[in-house]
């Protein structure tokens, strides 16, 4: 931690808080005096994970959509062709970053800070599996799921973007599934 804290000029509380956070999401696992390493990816894991983000993410949908305005479309739209557009390319930093913000913008106008904490503690494990499967050419059709969610939003129809909100997540959990 000592190296890793002076190789980025910082003191080491603020690494070890960051490695703390990282043990509490399973991204980490520490033994005291001895190691920190990567945790392996365990499916059972990502699928609980995907499970609950999912619900999370439906919860959102539910309080979100009758609060849409015409710039959180604009903006869910700029990210899916940010989105697809990354995917296309390969560039999975920045598709996933766009599928975040998609996705963030009605975590936002939901305005529901107990979903908003939830999603961030159990994303960072679904999105490994999501970086491995990117790496193995696997694509899951989120854009056109995404476009689907989109005017579901636009219309005001919150029945379907729940319901879309629904397959979205579900694809990720089965793609935990070995």
């Amino acid at each position: 931690m000592t190296s890793i804290a002076a190789s980025l000029g910082l003191s080491r509380a603020p690494v070890r808080e960051a490695f703390s956070r990282l043990v509490d999401e399973g991204l980490l696992e520490s033994k005291p005096q001895s190691h920190t390493r990567v945790t392996p990816l365990d499916a059972a894991d990502v699928r609980d994970a995907a499970a609950v983000v999912r619900a999370m993410h439906e919860l959102v949908a539910r309080s979100a959509v009758p609060r849409i305005e015409p710039p959180h479309l604009y903006a869910m739209r700029d990210a899916n062709r940010r989105f697809t557009a990354a995917v296309a390319s390969g560039d999975v930093d920045t598709a996933l970053r766009a599928d975040d913000e998609l996705h963030g913008v009605l975590v936002t106008v939901a305005g529901n800070g107990a979903a908003a904490a939830t999603i961030a503690r159990y994303t960072p494990l679904i999105r490994r599996l999501e970086r491995q499967r990117f790496g193995e050419g696997v694509t899951c059709g989120s854009a056109e799921l995404h476009e689907r969610l989109i005017e579901a939003c636009a219309d005001g129809d919150t029945a379907a973007a729940v319901r879309v909100t629904t397959e979205i997540w579900r694809v990720l959990e089965e793609l935990a599934h070995p």
